[in-house]
């Protein structure tokens, strides 16, 4: 280990080890387990924190549904012990590490919060900084801090775990992370409609949203991504398919199931999956398994841009005219995947933000030199920017953290 790595074991030791890089002045990269590293611009520091040290499960009451654990945890970890007690994570955070030209699959708990990540669920179940309820870690100044607790009801003053979550690390190093976690349904089945168009999808979707059936999934594959899929009423579609999934006590299930399909009925084709298709097929939608194409190791473009769902088809129809690459739809069209060719001329960028209706666009892979000449997040306004670096400077004055990984020079 150099003079500028660090790997420390206790909180204390972080502290020691933050406060010489403040008055070194020596900016460090946070590094988990390093799934994420392809994910965001390259940070500009020469030095490594490894926290890989913060791992474990320190706390599981299933009863209360709440776990506390180390950031550096394995996500696979989490994942296995709430499955053996029949729970899970309701906002099914995706597997980043699937999507990034790395050698590392298995993620962290802490980077799935720094990252604020979700999959499907999203839009039933909200995203990662709905489900954290406290954590402790240490500021850029040195400094062992702690926010909220075991319970909702315990967040006091400023809630600091919405801060935390979509940070990247540029804010404080995480040491112990508390979040909620809820039971996993009895039965989940989805209903496949083949051969609509986007805007189709999208329309149907919507209504699908809106109705009582408690819809937790839908997304929509164009044909030449389902062919890729793994569940082979997918792929042996021959046409496009979209999804809408329903979960919970069987019963329940079924009648939601069959409600669906009756107002479906307009459509080309359906089936149902029962829950081992169901579960193969959104675990897919969840790491975009269909559009990566078992190409782990390319650093193509992949972008993720949140829209109004309405907006979602043509927005993706119209990127698509202008860029060679594939898509699909998930949160009824309010996330947009696109996995563009090589050739795109600075991975797409202005074509992509040219087109997007508000929301904002975010690349999720690509070459570390494209990651280094475009802006990977979406530019913010001018006031808003000006009050991230002063939420920067309050917690990281000297810019220990992660500096660029977010913007270039902060």
């Amino acid at each position: 280990m150099t003079a500028q790595d660090f790997k420390p074991t206790s909180e204390e030791h972080l502290a020691e080890v933050v406060a010489f890089a403040v008055a070194a002045e020596q900016p460090l990269e946070l590094v988990g387990r390093g799934s994420k590293r392809g994910f965001g611009r390259a940070t500009q520091a020469a030095g490594q924190l490894d926290l890989s040290g913060f791992g474990g499960i320190s706390m599981y009451e299933p009863d209360e549904l709440v776990m506390t654990a180390g950031p550096a945890t394995p996500l696979a970890e989490i994942e296995a012990a709430l499955a053996a007690e029949n729970q899970e994570l309701a906002f099914e955070p995706p597997h980043m590490g699937h999507m990034q030209a790395n050698a590392v699959t298995d993620g962290s708990i802490g980077g799935v919060f720094a990252c604020n990540l979700a999959g499907p669920r999203r839009f039933k179940a909200g995203s990662a900084r709905d489900h954290l309820l406290g954590f402790r870690g240490v500021s850029g100044r040195g400094e062992a801090f702690k926010s909220g607790g075991r319970v909702v009801k315990n967040v006091t003053g400023y809630d600091l775990c919405k801060l935390m979550c979509g940070s990247f690390g540029t804010l404080a190093a995480l040491t112990e992370v508390t979040f909620k976690v809820l039971p996993r349904a009895e039965k989940i089945w989805t209903v496949l409609a083949f051969g609509l168009t986007a805007e189709q999808a999208v329309r149907a979707m919507a209504d699908a949203a809106g109705s009582p059936h408690d819809v937790s999934g839908l997304c929509h594959l164009p044909e030449a991504v389902a062919a890729r899929s793994a569940v082979d009423f997918v792929s042996g579609a021959g046409a496009s398919v979209t999804a809408f999934r329903v979960e919970g006590p069987g019963p329940s299930v079924e009648h939601r199931a069959a409600a669906l399909q009756a107002t479906l009925a307009h459509a080309p084709g359906l089936e149902v999956l029962h829950t081992h298709r169901s579960l193969r097929l959104w675990q897919e939608v969840r790491d975009v398994a269909p559009l990566l194409d078992g190409a782990a190791a390319s650093a193509d473009p992949l972008w993720r841009l949140s829209v109004a769902p309405m907006a979602g088809a043509a927005t993706l129809t119209d990127i698509l005219r202008q860029l060679p690459g594939q898509g699909l739809l998930d949160w009824a069209g309010g996330q947009v995947w696109l996995a563009l060719d090589a050739g795109a001329e600075d991975g797409g960028v202005a074509p992509i933000r040219s087109v997007m209706p508000g929301g904002h666009a975010t690349l999720i892979r690509g070459a570390a030199d494209l990651r280094a000449r475009i802006p990977v997040f979406q530019p913010q306004p001018a006031p808003l920017a000006a009050l991230t670096k002063r939420i920067k400077d309050g917690f990281d004055p000297k810019g220990i953290f992660n500096p660029g990984r977010m913007v270039e020079g902060v």
